[in-house]
């Protein structure tokens, strides 16, 4: 058995076994037990900095496109200097300060006060507080509350290279930010140390009471992170970046590795842990070993260090005696629906979808349309089973995010599903479907047309000749207008972003229209200039 086909084994070893036995906890206890995991996000919005909107700090949010102006404010709060701002009365602003609220208006007055917070506008006096936050001018003001200063310590074109070498490294390649990055790239500078002492900026910002002390040492759990290999795919490390494995002969929550085993392979443990938002924290469990001893568990199964990895990113351990294989993770799984079939789903289980109004690599999902269908982005996906990582590839949005697509089709969720399981997206304005990965068909992402058939539709006597139609998936309908005295068109009943899914023009005597449907659903419709009259459907199986 092959590397790769053994990661995909080991991880659905640990969802079949269930009926193991876990190992007899000290306190009697037969099931594991979950220790504290918090997510970047979660531990943000607990030390007050990520506030949310609404319903709080959502999924939704969190994959929100974050504003030069909304990362200014979140990194005056990380200072404790939100108020101050909210209070500032100066005259003096940046040019483009007018377009937005009295409330910001002082905030960025503020911050052109005080430019060595490392805010200092984009040139010309401007601001430009719409502007989406790159990596480098996020880290590049994170490395100024560490004590780092430009032109001294680093340069702005050297920003994303020296804030590796203080442990920045989590967004360095996301492009534009969402507030998801802003999450993770905050805690990693809450966890370094400050320029020239030993203790963090989360302990400095504790004793400066700009943080709750108790709140503080949540950012000191141990750290679980994902690496990729190019050979197997994403896996799990520690916060120094050591791998971590799992063990074949190993049973859910059970660990089989004894003595000699153990010293080879020693364990890994931690009370309380710190995880990326796209790790789901139901994950991780602890169990009691028969030595006493506790460990770690991911999905099941306990998690191992090799005694022969020597350094960060060392993966010695992958595939020893086909039974020890780096802890593997998708951010991509496939789930499945009693109805739909498979399908595809994060790595929490929830929902993917596609927009059948993209076009290939190409999103024109935006403004509300995206507030309802927040992107999916992840360079974290294995192959196993049905799914393959090459069909998975990275686009940039226009924005300059990035995006998930499978097979050329950007990937979304849908903000109204709230648990895993729910695909309430599907079929929504008949433009929104779930991904059935099983399919041999590389279209199976984007919606196929050549299957389909060519159907004529005449306009006579102001009435559409079929008031309703029956055609396959991929059909093309031409309409023709066959009355001499008026004009008419087609147009769609449901309305995507207030427009309507389809229309045509208005057609003269004569004139053809043809409309392509690529996905089955009911398609009603009717000619705007005579709604009341005539009207159409169309079934497409």
């Amino acid at each position: 058995m092959t590397s790769k086909k053994m990661t995909a084994f080991v991880l659905g070893t640990a969802v079949a076994l269930s009926s193991a036995l876990p190992v007899l906890a000290a306190d009697g206890s037969t099931e594991a037990v979950a220790p504290v995991v918090k997510t970047d996000a979660q531990v943000a919005a607990d030390l007050g900095m990520l506030q949310g909107e609404g319903s709080g700090v959502t999924d939704a949010y969190l994959a929100k496109a974050t504003t030069r102006l909304q990362a200014a404010i979140l990194f005056l709060r990380l200072k404790g200097l939100e108020q101050t701002a909210l209070a500032y009365k100066g005259m003096d602003n940046f040019t483009d300060a007018a377009s937005v609220s009295e409330a910001n208006k002082a905030i960025l007055g503020y911050l052109k006060a005080n430019p060595s917070l490392g805010w200092s506008g984009t040139g010309s006096g401007t601001f430009e507080p719409s502007a989406g936050v790159t990596a480098q001018q996020y880290y590049k003001v994170l490395l100024e509350s560490l004590g780092y200063k430009q032109d001294s310590d680093f340069t702005y074109d050297g920003v994303l290279a020296f804030a590796n070498k203080q442990g920045l490294t989590q967004v360095a390649g996301a492009g534009s930010l969402r507030n998801g990055h802003i999450a993770a790239a905050t805690l990693e500078a809450l966890k370094a140390k400050v320029k020239g002492g030993s203790k963090t900026l989360a302990d400095t910002l504790a004793e400066q009471k700009v943080i709750d002390a108790a709140k503080a040492a949540e950012t000191q759990y141990a750290r679980i992170n994902i690496a990729a290999n190019p050979d197997f795919g994403a896996y799990l490390t520690d916060s120094a970046g050591s791998t971590l494995y799992w063990y074949t002969k190993d049973m859910e929550n059970m660990s089989m590795c004894k003595d000699q085993c153990a010293v080879n392979w020693p364990i890994y443990y931690a009370d309380n842990m710190q995880i990326p938002a796209e790790l789901n924290a139901g994950d991780f469990k602890s169990i009691v070993r028969e030595d006493g001893k506790k460990q770690t568990t991911y999905k099941g199964m306990p998690l191992y260090y090799f005694a022969k990895d020597e350094k960060a990113g060392d993966t010695k351990g992958q595939g020893v005696n086909n039974v020890w294989y780096a802890a593997s993770y998708s951010a991509v799984t496939v789930a499945k629906d009693e109805k739909l079939g498979s399908y595809l789903a994060d790595g929490k289980g929830m929902a993917l979808y596609l927009y059948t109004k993209d076009t290939e690599n190409k999103s024109v999902c935006k403004g509300t349309c995206e507030a309802n269908w927040p992107i999916f982005y992840s360079e974290h996906i294995t192959s196993s089973g049905d799914l393959k990582a090459p069909d998975f590839t990275v686009i940039t949005r226009d924005d300059g995010t990035k995006q998930t697509a499978y097979k050329g089709a950007p990937l979304y969720y849908w903000v109204k599903d709230a648990k895993p399981g729910d695909v309430t997206g599907q079929g929504v304005g008949s433009v929104w479907y779930v991904i059935d990965p099983t399919t041999s068909s590389k279209q199976s992402a984007a919606p196929e047309t050549s299957k389909g058939k060519a159907y004529a539709m005449d306009i006579a006597g102001f009435k559409f000749t079929q008031p309703e139609l029956t055609v396959e998936v991929g059909s093309t309908v031409t309409f023709t207008n066959k009355d001499k005295i008026a004009k008419h068109n087609v147009v769609s009943d449901a309305l995507v972003e207030g427009k309507p899914l389809f229309a045509t023009p208005l057609l003269a005597d004569g004139e053809s229209y043809t409309l392509t449907f690529n996905q089955p659903g009911e398609y009603t419709y009717f000619c705007e200039p005579h709604k009341e009259s005539m009207k159409g459907k169309i079934i497409v199986k």
